[in-house]
């Protein structure tokens, strides 16, 4: 069974950078395609971006040019670091399997990011 834990949201002002951390536990990662999702208040679950089981990254338009993923299969890990963060950034961010290749695992908490103006 996979665990996932999110962690490194905060309170950030619009133009800051937030780095954010998925811990994928369990014995499954490596040739799985992994993503990380956002949902605002009231919104549905958006995928921002998407790596897959090769290191080949995807993005969301509105996170093109602002946001890098990476994995590190050592470490069970999936990095998402957002730079030039705007209001419309702000939600509760997750990772779990890239939906668009894979079933999806049971969510994590996930981890609130904020932007403010």
């Amino acid at each position: 069974q996979v665990q996932l834990v999110e962690s490194g949201g905060d309170l950030v002002q619009a133009g800051g950078s937030l780095t954010l951390s998925c811990l994928v536990g369990g014995s499954t990662f490596k040739n799985v395609d992994w993503a990380w999702y956002r949902q605002a208040p009231g919104q549905d679950r958006l995928l921002v971006a998407g790596i897959n089981q090769w290191g080949r990254p995807s993005y969301a338009d509105f996170v093109k040019g602002r946001a890098t993923i990476s994995r590190d299969t050592a470490e069970h890990t999936v990095i998402l670091r957002i730079d030039n963060l705007e209001p419309e950034d702000t939600g509760v961010y997750y990772c779990n399997t890239d939906k668009r290749w894979n079933a999806l695992e049971a969510w994590g908490r996930g981890t609130q990011v904020t932007v403010s103006s």
